[in-house]
């Protein structure tokens, strides 16, 4: 009976959801939605043009080669006094553009003088020395001839003599002379030797003299070259006083006052040159499989970011820029740790702006083309 009781009501129990599946048989099925066919054009245009862009960019890099560790370079002239001294003016102003030879600073040259003006003085006593050394060889030739005239008439007389002495010892013999004038005429032949000895000594004790005065003319011209270039030293030196310019340029950091006592050597300031400047771009060494002297070169200057400058590179280094270092490294330490070294390369500019001058310093960013 109780499953008989049950059965009906499980049967006639009415449906949750009665408005469920109606709506699911009367709703129509819905449709795929269609894409945008402009997006999918978009999309390929801008993989197409990413790609190309991506491809030029690579042939560029295979045919160029750059850096921006680059910059300008020009002449810098030290301006360096070779003597010291208080400074008595000061001619320029930092940024004042000089030519070259114009006067710069002047030192106080009243030492400079005093020492020129001593130089002077003893170049004058030497050259008297050197007047008396030939006068006293003058005077020792003359003494020289006279005792060669000496040994002339000595030899004059003692020819006369021995004649004499020849016809005293006939009448001698013959007993018409006494002794006694013929003992006389021997006595004035020995003196007469004598007289011709003495002054053939004498000859060669004037010729020694010669000689001396010879020396002493010698010595004392040597000191007269000694003097004059003590002179010339002193002159040069007071020329010194007054600095100029090396070359033509623009004077820059002046660290220099009227007043100030200066050393040789202390910088005053420097003088940019203004005739050229160039580029010197540090390049890795990978970088340098094709790199030949002669390529063009694009240079783009921070200064001036709308303009282009063309160049070519005119030189390379023979060294990487850390062995000009202060303390170069030494692999053979150790201590090891491979680093990409760099070379400099030097590239000087196919023409000169001056509405864009150049300025030593400046960065810049180079585009060596290669191939």
């Amino acid at each position: 009976m109780a499953q008989t009781e049950t059965s009906p009501t499980v049967q006639n129990a009415p449906a949750p959801y009665p408005n469920a599946a109606s709506n699911e048989a009367d709703t129509p099925a819905e449709e795929p939605k269609k894409r945008n066919p402009l997006v999918l054009i978009i999309m390929v245009v801008i993989l197409l043009a990413a790609g190309y862009y991506g491809w030029t960019r690579y042939q560029f890099a295979q045919a160029h080669e750059s850096t921006d560790d680059a910059q300008v370079e020009g002449d810098v002239y030290p301006v360096l006094p070779r003597v010291g001294g208080p400074v008595l003016s000061v001619k320029v102003d930092d940024n004042q553009p000089v030519k070259k030879g114009d006067v710069l600073v002047i030192i106080d040259p009243a030492d400079y003088q005093q020492r020129v003006n001593a130089a002077e003085a003893a170049l004058a006593a030497a050259s008297a020395q050197v007047v008396a050394a030939r006068t006293g060889v003058a005077t020792a030739q003359a003494n020289v001839r006279t005792a060669q005239t000496t040994i002339g008439v000595s030899q004059a007389n003692q020819e006369r003599l021995q004649k004499d002495l020849k016809r005293s010892t006939f009448l001698r013999q013959q007993d018409i002379i006494p002794q006694s004038e013929y003992d006389a005429v021997q006595a004035n032949l020995k003196a007469t030797a004598a007289q011709r000895a003495t002054a053939t000594d004498q000859v060669s004790v004037a010729r020694q003299q010669v000689a001396a005065a010879q020396q002493q003319v010698a010595v004392a011209q040597a000191v007269v070259k000694q003097r004059q270039a003590d002179l010339d030293n002193a002159r040069l030196q007071l020329s010194y006083t007054t600095i100029t310019a090396p070359e033509a340029g623009i004077v820059s950091k002046k660290n220099v006052q009227p007043g100030q006592v200066v050393s040789p050597g202390q910088q005053l300031f420097g003088i940019v040159g203004s005739a050229r400047t160039w580029v010197v771009a540090n390049f890795k060494e990978t970088q340098m499989e094709n790199m030949k002297v002669g390529q063009p070169v694009k240079i783009e200057v921070d200064a001036y970011p709308h303009e282009d400058f063309q160049g070519r590179i005119e030189s390379l280094s023979a060294a990487t820029g850390a062995r000009f270092a202060l303390l170069p490294p030494d692999n053979a330490s150790g201590n090891f740790v491979k680093v990409t070294q760099r070379i400099p390369v030097k590239i000087v500019l196919d023409k000169i702006d001056p509405e864009h001058p150049l300025r030593a310093g400046m960065s810049v960013n180079t585009t060596v083309t290669v191939k």
